[in-house]
């Protein structure tokens, strides 16, 4: 019959939160792929009908995320789709969205330093996958006690890192009081042999307020004070010395003509 089609090469998994897409190669000429995903309890779904396109987002259909999947890229023409004979394909690598997803950056809502007191904040990641009542999970909410969290803090302009692990979402360490510190955190699976640690939050340091009291004494603002009433003293006389000497070169200028 007619000539094979080519099948895909390079097949990958992106997968961030659970939001997970298909990769492949080439791009099809005179031919299209479409995406087959089988699990080992699910019905096989089909994505991506008849696409020109080298990706595919097969996320809605991973949603029983300890489930192993395969993916089939088929190659096909429009009219082959009907017939029954098996198109052409290439297979990717088994995955499993539970053990192979990355966890995505945890978002620091706020943070303070307090005397030996350093408090953080911050918000689990959320995945494409909703309750019911159409709000959007989170990656705690599928990984429950799978999941904790870790810091990582240091004292500004130092690299010395220490670390601290959380199962909730905040993380209170002792530090020292006069110090700025700068820290990051990441999502943690434990239980997984790859793929342990999560993507980094940004890097965020504390500001310390400075007392400048304590730190030099009365004797500054003394000085600042004395300073400044000196600079209001000039700017008000200064004023009034330059208007009495003009006043006074006018006086002169005019006396040889009054004496004529």
């Amino acid at each position: 019959g007619s000539p094979r089609l080519p099948t895909a090469v390079n097949i990958t998994w992106s997968s961030i939160n659970f939001k997970t897409i298909l990769r492949w190669q080439p791009k099809p000429s005179d031919y299209f792929y479409t995406v087959e995903i089988l699990g080992h309890t699910s019905n096989t779904q089909r994505k991506c009908i008849l696409t020109t396109e080298t990706e595919c987002d097969v996320t809605d259909v991973l949603r029983n995320v300890k489930e192993t999947y395969t993916a089939h890229i088929l190659s096909v023409t429009s009219a082959r789709m009907d017939n029954f004979e098996q198109p052409p394909y290439a297979t990717s690598e088994k995955f499993t969205p539970y053990n192979q997803t990355i966890l995505g950056k945890p978002e620091i809502q706020n943070y303070t330093q307090k005397d030996s007191k350093m408090s953080i904040v911050f918000k689990d990641p959320l995945t494409p996958y909703m309750f019911p009542n159409g709000s959007f999970q989170s990656i705690r909410d599928i990984f429950k006690n799978d999941l904790e969290y870790k810091l990582y803090y240091w004292k500004d302009q130092s690299s010395g890192k220490k670390d601290a692990i959380t199962r909730s979402d905040k993380f209170e360490i002792n530090v020292e009081n006069t110090k700025n510190y700068c820290f990051y955190i990441q999502g943690i699976i434990p239980s997984r042999r790859e793929n342990r640690a999560g993507q980094e939050s940004m890097v965020l340091c504390t500001s310390v307020g400075r007392n400048i009291l304590d730190e030099y004494g009365t004797e500054v603002f003394i000085i600042i004070a004395v300073v400044a009433i000196a600079v209001l003293t000039l700017a008000i006389v200064l004023p009034v010395i330059l208007c009495k000497r003009k006043r006074a070169k006018l006086a002169r200028e005019k006396q040889p003509l009054n004496g004529v």
